[in-house]
């Protein structure tokens, strides 16, 4: 039987691995290297139009428009490199434009240097492939709607991957399990052209130019990946019709859950264990158990190309996950986290779908709060800070996890997730023996689980808790899914006669407030470090944004290393545009920050800089920015956020 997914012996979620051994299709590597459900209008660019290599012309930085941005493009690359042969590296620049594809002049097809690279140690240059609707030849049904361009967007940027193969220099992020939407590859609304874009490592001898190697890269290769990758006629017709198909079951999987009262459906027959704690591929063997909903549990949805399917239906509420330790608990709270994101055929979860407002939370010491009201959790401490208005530079574990819920409903949260073993025990329950040897007046902490309720009931926002440890939770629980060996029962029942045995514990809270909502002031930041722009990723953990490192290895639902970029250019995004502007509360804000990532997609972000990035949730913005230490934010009187159960 497989252990359950991201836990180490001890029973507790093993560190994230690197991306690339998290399993999938990936990045071509050679070096370092949201979710959104779609509408009928995500990734349509409007009124803005493309340049040569997909990116809105008017709307490109500055840094990054060649000389010949707008011109037609040029021919003979191959004999312009054969004449930089040996000369200084910095004479690569000289090439910053669009060229005509070698070896396909006459097609339309175009090479375009977006960026260059000033040394050999420097990052690498950035090129865009653009191949035109009429070569690219993909039938308009692949490519109709938004949920489809994502996805054959993403099957065109793995099969880019494999056809570059070993090849160090070029560096295409094709992406794991999930069908983000990145900036790697996209699929024009108005014709279906499709354009590549990657990193390339232009090679050299020390520091002047290596002419051949650029020439097979450039001349070549290139070439060849388009030819191979990027053309319908060129690629398995029936696998480009799976994904692009499994990909729209999903999204209509999930736009389906607000209309039957659901927050998360797991289809019978998913894999949900993973091939360990560092691998996201789905476990294989004879020991492996599918997934096979309880019968009072049991809906059927009809999918636009899967027909009925039938899985447990999750509904709205507070659900508890019971059973014993290693019995697949964490393992079905992990896959309704990442239920949020599409995923590829043969995943084992493409129909484990979530809300798309899911939030997953843990407990996070030594993060920074900025004036949250955590006073629904913290009514009093001991050197009389306001609860009401709190902020510490080093958050305790109980704090950090009660700010991070009440950050999470300010941005719009409509479902909770929390594992007892990621959590802050005081301040998920305190018992009847606690209570009777600590008063309440000299106890600060007030449990999550007397205001779990009130959440929903007040708020609409639902709760899925894992719980092996505290029977009080059996109280106040809608509903209850005990895991054994990894198979799935509803004991709703014999929890709720259970429940009825009085302990004793007295609640210690009725309601749950409503949340103060806050504006970021826009001078806090700032993406410019000693005058220069600095945003970058650090892996999957961390965050570089202007003069600030900002810590993500608590927020959970982050897909991969470029879903970091992603929030950094969003963040960037957000403070150009003016959305955070000192008067909008960072819920507006982040609204904003949507309506414009529905409207243009990757464009978008594309527009603060082209990079290799997947385009993110508002709920890692928003949690990104929150860990800003240098964040500052006012009050948003009497603005404040209350919503009815709308199950």
């Amino acid at each position: 039987m497989p252990r359950e997914h991201g836990r180490d012996g001890g029973g507790h979620r093993a560190h994230r691995g690197p991306r690339g051994s998290r399993g999938g299709a990936r990045e071509n590597r050679g070096g370092p290297r949201g979710f959104h459900r779609d509408g009928g209008s995500r990734g349509d660019r409007g009124p803005h139009r493309d340049g040569a290599d997909g990116a809105p012309r008017e709307d490109r930085p500055r840094e990054e428009r060649g000389p010949d941005d707008g011109a037609a493009p040029r021919d003979g690359l191959e004999q312009q490199l054969a004449r930089l042969e040996g000369a200084s590296y910095g004479r690569y620049k000289s090439l910053v434009g669009t060229w005509r594809l070698p070896g396909a002049e006459g097609t339309g097809e175009t090479l375009r240097l977006v960026r260059g690279q000033a040394d050999p140690f420097a990052p690498p240059a950035r090129v865009a492939v653009r191949v035109p609707a009429a070569r690219a030849g993909f039938p308009a049904e692949l490519w109709g709607t938004a949920v489809r361009r994502r996805a054959l967007g993403s099957f065109l940027a793995r099969r880019a991957a494999e056809v570059a193969g070993a090849e160090r220099a070029l560096r295409i992020d094709a992406g794991g399990q999930e069908v983000l939407e990145r900036g790697s590859c996209q699929v024009s609304a108005d014709d279906g052209s499709v354009t590549l874009r990657f990193g390339l490592a232009l090679p050299g001898k020390g520091r002047r130019i290596d002419a051949r190697a650029a020439q097979r890269l450039m001349c070549r290769l290139v070439p060849e990946i388009a030819g191979r990758a990027l053309r319908y006629e060129a690629l398995d017709a029936a696998a480009v019709d799976e994904f692009v198909e499994t990909v729209e079951d999903s999204d209509a999987l999930r736009a389906a859950l607000p209309g039957r009262g659901l927050v998360a459906f797991v289809a019978d027959g998913a894999v949900l264990p993973r091939g360990s704690g560092v691998d996201d591929r789905p476990a294989s063997g004879e020991g492996v158990v599918q997934f096979s909903s309880p019968e009072g549990l049991r809906v059927t949805v009809e999918l636009p190309n899967a027909g009925a399917v039938s899985g447990m239906g999750l509904r709205e509420g507070v659900s508890l996950i019971v059973g014993g330790g290693f019995h697949g608990k964490s393992t079905l709270l992990r896959a309704l986290e990442t239920g949020i994101w599409d995923h590829v055929p043969g995943d084992g979860r493409e129909l484990v779908v979530s809300l798309p407002e899911t939030v997953k939370l843990r407990a996070e010491d030594g993060r920074r709060v900025e004036r949250v009201d955590v006073h629904a959790f913290v009514g009093h401490l001991p050197d009389g800070s306001d609860t009401t208005d709190f902020s510490t530079d080093n958050a305790s574990g109980s704090t950090s996890q009660a700010a991070s819920l009440c950050e999470a409903v300010e941005a719009g949260a409509r479902v909770l997730l929390i594992d007892e073993d990621t959590a802050a025990t005081n301040l998920m329950i305190r018992d009847a023996r606690m209570q009777t040897l600590v008063a309440k007046e000299r106890e600060p902490l007030t449990p999550l689980v007397d205001s779990v309720r009130s959440l929903h009931r007040d708020h609409g926002v639902s709760t899925v808790l894992v719980m092996g440890g505290s029977g009080d939770y059996l109280e106040v629980a809608d509903r209850v899914l005990m895991m054994d060996a990894y198979r799935t029962s509803d004991v709703t029942e014999r929890a709720r006669e259970v429940a009825s045995v009085p302990t004793g514990r007295q609640a210690e809270a009725e309601t749950f407030p409503a949340v103060v909502h806050r504006r970021p002031d826009p001078a806090s930041l700032a993406p410019e470090s000693g005058g220069r722009r600095k945003v970058r990723s650090r892996g999957e953990d961390a965050l570089t944004f202007g003069e600030h490192e900002v810590d993500l290895r608590s927020v959970e639902q982050i897909a991969d290393s470029r879903q970091v970029t992603g929030i950094g250019l969003a963040l960037d995004l957000m403070v150009r545009r003016g959305y955070v502007d000192g008067t909008r509360t960072l819920s507006e804000a982040l609204d904003l920050l949507d309506g414009e990532l529905a409207e243009r997609g990757a464009g978008a972000l594309l527009a603060v800089r082209d990079e290799d990035f997947a385009v993110p949730r508002r709920f890692e913005t928003a949690a990104a920015l929150n860990r800003v230490r240098g964040l500052r934010v006012s009050r948003a009187v009497g603005r404040t956020s209350s919503r009815a159960s709308t199950g």
